[in-house]
């Protein structure tokens, strides 16, 4: 059946058969404009084709590692998908890397344009947290504040997207019970008391690390901090509750 197109063409896209399924799935009756009220919202996913706001919401982290001389900021900008409705949802969408230092320049910029072209082809962007988290200096990584170690800058980045997927809501963290952190408070406890009564008797006082965690204690395999103490023959991270004996 031919159609006339009376009207100037101002602009074309190419429909794919699947395109024609997703817009109207089976089961889901037509809408019917004598009946507006049965006409639902349409909800915006995050694809390719979402176009940039002029406005959008984000947040800048500070950077400052010993492998650089200067501080690296990063900012993730967000848009707010379906605004004003129950199905408002907020994803990332671009990131900025910026500091003084222009070693790294060409790496850097690379990174982030990446970075941003995953953000904006949508689906499930969490994957990207773990790529770079595992990302190695081959000369050797380091203890950010809290104990917690960093194998390299780009996986320093990579947590910084994850606390940022967090604040939003994309990711999230498995909950603690509240039976676990009773037995790591305890256990922490025990361990303080046991090192002060030792340095008690040689100072008169006990020593705390910088990290917040007693001194002498090792990296934790499962959360990376600087946490682990040997307790009754046990190896027990007093951030995670991790143990292993031995």
């Amino acid at each position: 059946m031919a159609i006339k197109i009376d009207k100037k063409i101002t602009g074309y896209n190419v429909v794919k058969p699947e395109d024609k399924v997703a817009a109207n799935p089976v089961g889901v009756a037509p809408k019917d404009p004598k009946h507006p009220e049965l006409k639902q919202a349409e909800v915006i996913q995050m694809h390719e084709s979402v176009e940039r706001p002029e406005t959008l919401v984000g947040s800048t982290f500070k950077i400052k590692s010993p492998l650089f001389e200067h501080a690296l900021y990063v900012t993730i900008n967000d848009i707010v998908l379906n605004q004003g409705t129950p199905h408002e949802l907020r994803r990332p969408f671009e990131v900025f890397i910026n500091s003084k230092n222009m070693d790294h320049f060409q790496w850097i910029v690379a990174l982030t344009r990446i970075l941003s072209a995953v953000f904006r082809k949508g689906g499930d962007v969490t994957f990207i947290v773990e790529e770079l988290k595992a990302v190695f200096d081959p000369r050797g990584g380091y203890f950010k504040a809290g104990g917690v170690y960093m194998p390299s800058i780009v996986a320093e980045i990579g947590g910084v997207i994850e606390q940022h997927m967090k604040n939003i809501g994309l990711i999230h963290d498995p909950e603690m019970d509240e039976s676990t952190r009773r037995l790591i408070a305890e256990k922490r406890t025990a361990f303080e008391q046991a090192g002060a009564k030792k340095n008690s008797d040689v100072t008169g006082s006990s020593d705390t690390e910088s990290s917040g965690f007693p001194p002498g204690a090792t990296l934790c395999a499962k959360c990376n901090t600087q946490a682990l103490v040997l307790m009754d023959g046990c190896q027990t991270c007093l951030n995670c509750g991790y143990s292993k004996c031995g």
